[in-house]
């Protein structure tokens, strides 16, 4: 059994670059075809170029390492999500840029996505943190409605914490389906569609 001691390898830098190494080497085993549940330690820190005791320095075991990929992936969509402005005068056409971009973001990591989901499947841990992921996407669209609802650009009767819920964790399940089953040459209209459903929906969203 690894140690349960767990200490620092070197300084700050130096230890992301380590966790960075072990994160990459099992995005590129999952691309290949491996699931994340078939997958090893020795084999990840094999292909990462590490012993599987630095494996356990850097991660206490293999959730740790899918909550680091769930975070990855939801912090980098998040950051392409925080920058669009509903308030703009082009607001749908960035809108929908703006889709393309997370879908395009997820196509280039299919394998990644695939395996979060995969260990959500049977990891609380995992589950619940990539639920957290989600819930922060919710609050900062929760957020965007209320002050477009209380410009008066979008009706009155909307409930902007529901909304939001249903637009993201729809738009997460629409989205992983396109990248996991769909043409690729299908993205750019199901971002626009994705785009246009939530603005009309939502933002946009007569009385």
């Amino acid at each position: 059994m690894p140690s349960t001691t767990r200490r620092p390898s070197g300084g700050p830098g130096r230890r992301a670059a380590v966790q960075a190494r072990i994160v990459a080497a099992t995005e590129r085993l999952l691309a290949g075809g491996a699931t994340f549940t078939e997958l090893g330690v020795q084999r990840i820190a094999a292909e990462a170029g590490v012993a599987r005791s630095t494996f356990y320095l850097h991660f206490r075991d293999k959730s740790e390492l899918a909550l680091s990929l769930a975070g990855g992936l939801a912090g980098a969509a998040f950051a392409i999500m925080e920058k669009w402005d509903p308030a703009a005068p082009d607001a749908l056409a960035a809108f929908e840029r703006t889709m393309a971009e997370v879908i395009r973001f997820y196509r280039e990591r299919p394998a990644a996505l695939a395996a979060v989901l995969e260990v959500t499947a049977y990891d609380e841990a995992v589950r619940d943190a990539w639920a957290g992921q989600l819930d922060q996407f919710a609050g900062l669209a929760a957020r965007l409605l209320a002050a477009e609802q209380a410009a008066g650009r979008t009706t009155a009767g909307l409930e902007p914490a529901a909304a939001s819920r249903l637009m993201i964790y729809g738009g997460m399940q629409a989205i992983a389906h396109q990248v996991a089953a769909g043409a690729p040459e299908e993205d750019g209209a199901v971002a626009r569609e994705l785009a246009r459903l939530q603005w009309y929906g939502t933002f946009r969203r007569p009385a």
